[in-house]
């Protein structure tokens, strides 16, 4: 549950430091007075944007931070896949914003993304204001609402990964489809390019090896020079390297080494290694002498692909040889997808077809559990509203299907009737203000129980409604307390004093400015406020009397 509440430097609230109790707490005050800056202040909780514009003293950061208690333990996966810190007692979040409107989020004292955070409060938290009722009135938002009570969060999840594998996997296939029809715009020329490419038929590796051996061929006559003067420096005169070799060999024999620190046979061995390495590297250079000659024939004919290759590099404007290869197998391929179809469009489009009766099936069965859940939620919402002041309530959910969404095949609308023999209709044609917001309360009331929120907050969820019927709202959500913490803005005195505990917002003109206060009420002090709110500026005996009267129980 929410258990502390901080808020610094937002809008009219200067610094105000909060303890909520478990049960039904009510918030009451006047008009603009500063009841919705909390649930603004909350809503930065819940992920929403921060605006620079609510930060009153521009030289200082405002601070929101919130303490929930004994969080279910439901939540830590959440945690474990956001690589945060686990505490079994309790949750702290906060966000930070910057006079220049940046805006930082902390779970636990650690950095967090926005979505992050929502996907934390998300769960521990649910703000319900008069737009929540007109979200109500919109047919978009009953399909989420069933499938919440339905239970069936999981089974949506997995039809959602392979509806978005689906999607992905279509447009795959349509950008295909549009490269070959763009090709085939274009095949003539395509056809065109890929001839010229057959004439030339370049190679993997093909110019390097031209280009050495037109190096070879064009300065042949030197090459050979050169070689033939370094096998004889090694081996082919008389004062080659091998033959002083031999010599030099042939005087340390006739010494006796042994003198010289016994090292005769290390000596002699490293001359051995020396001419077998020299007589190996002139046996190389003799090789190599032999693959040297001049043919100018053949010059002519390397010189000639060389300058095609070259040419074609040019001309087809690719950055060397191996992307000249690569053009000339991707012509041939685009050439063949456009003359007899595209291999990899069928494969696609068979894995597309199979993936769309997975697709049916998953939407089917998802189907089927919307249409038990819509009855048994269309029972428990007639039973839970026919209390507030219709008796005479219908209900149903409409369910229709239709092409494959992220949400399967179905629509939701929610129909309704408020009289005695008269059809059903959209919700949003037939149900007036105060109805909505009895259904809402009454949807919110079962959804509660089903979704295991620990904290709601209702924003004058009781608007359009007085005297019996806020009697029993008032009821209702103080026994929604019982299961969980409910936090409820009204100005209904009905409301009011169902309330386990009681804060008034007020403001006060300061020095400077005006600013926001909010205040722990006391017995004596929940009566005044409730005489206030049944009579108005001038609270009188008689008002007091009623309110004392209201509170009932309470006031022990």
């Amino acid at each position: 549950m929410l258990e502390t509440l901080i808020i610094q430097n937002y809008a009219l609230i200067d610094n105000v430091s909060l303890r909520f109790d478990s049960g039904f707490t009510i918030i009451t005050g006047e008009t603009g007075a500063g009841k919705s800056i909390m649930l603004g202040a909350l809503s930065l909780l819940l992920g929403e944007r921060a605006e620079s514009k609510a930060i009153s003293d521009k030289t200082r950061k405002s601070v929101i931070e919130a303490t929930f208690s004994h969080p279910d333990p439901e939540l830590m996966s959440v945690f474990e896949e956001q690589g945060l810190e686990w505490n079994p007692a309790e949750i702290l979040v906060r966000r930070e914003v910057s006079a220049s409107g940046r805006s930082r989020a902390f779970v636990n004292d650690t950095p967090v993304t926005l979505p992050v955070l929502t996907a934390v409060t998300g769960n521990l938290l649910d703000i319900h204001s008069q737009n929540s009722n007109i979200q109500l009135s919109q047919s978009s938002s009953h399909l989420s609402i069933l499938d919440a009570f339905t239970g069936n969060a999981g089974q949506l999840a997995e039809y959602r990964a392979d509806f978005g594998r689906y999607v992905t996997l279509r447009a795959k296939i349509r950008k295909i489809k549009e490269r070959i029809e763009k090709n085939r715009e274009n095949r003539e020329f395509i056809a065109f390019q890929l001839e010229q490419l057959d004439k030339i038929n370049p190679k993997e590796g093909e110019l390097k090896q031209i280009e050495q051996e037109f190096d070879m061929l064009s300065d042949a006559d030197q090459i050979r020079e050169d070689l033939g003067c370094a096998y004889d420096s090694l081996d082919g005169s008389d004062n080659a390297v091998l033959g002083l070799l031999t010599d030099a060999e042939a005087y340390l024999g006739k010494v006796n080494l042994t003198l010289f620190e016994d090292e005769e046979a290390d000596l002699m061995k490293r001359i051995e290694n020396a001419r077998i390495e020299l007589k190996d590297i002139a046996e190389t250079v003799s090789d190599y002498l032999d693959r040297v000659g001049s043919d100018p024939g053949r010059l002519a004919k390397v010189t000639a692909r060389m300058n095609l290759l070259y040419d074609a590099i040019k001309r087809f404007k690719v950055a060397d040889e191996e992307s000249l290869v690569a053009l000339h197998r991707d012509l041939r391929h685009k050439l063949n997808a456009i003359d007899f179809g595209d291999d990899n469009v069928t494969a696609l489009e068979l894995e597309a077809r199979k993936l769309a009766k997975v697709l049916k099936a998953k939407a089917d069965a998802l189907t089927e559990s919307r249409r038990k859940g819509a009855v048994e939620f269309a029972r428990s919402l007639v039973a839970t509203a026919i209390p507030l002041g219709m008796p005479n309530l219908q209900f149903e959910v409409e369910l229709t299907q239709g092409k494959l969404t992220a949400d399967g095949q179905d629509t939701a609308e929610f129909i309704c009737s408020f009289n005695k023999n008269h059809p059903l209709q959209p919700m949003s044609r037939v149900a007036s203000g105060g109805e909505t917001a009895r259904l809402m309360l009454s949807i919110k009331s079962i959804m509660a129980r089903c979704m295991h929120l620990p904290t709601v907050i209702f924003d004058e969820v009781d608007t359009g409604v007085s005297g019996e019927i806020a009697d029993k709202m008032g009821a209702m959500m103080k026994e929604m307390g019982h299961d969980m913490q409910v936090l409820a803005i009204t100005h209904l005195p009905q409301v009011a004093a169902k309330g386990d505990s009681h804060f008034k917002v007020y403001k006060r003109d300061e020095e400077e400015r005006t600013v926001s206060h909010v205040m722990r009420l006391d017995t004596e002090l929940r009566v005044r406020e409730l005489a206030g709110m049944l009579s108005g500026t001038e609270v009188n005996d008689a008002a007091i009397l009623n309110a004392r009267v209201l509170l009932g129980d309470n006031l022990k």
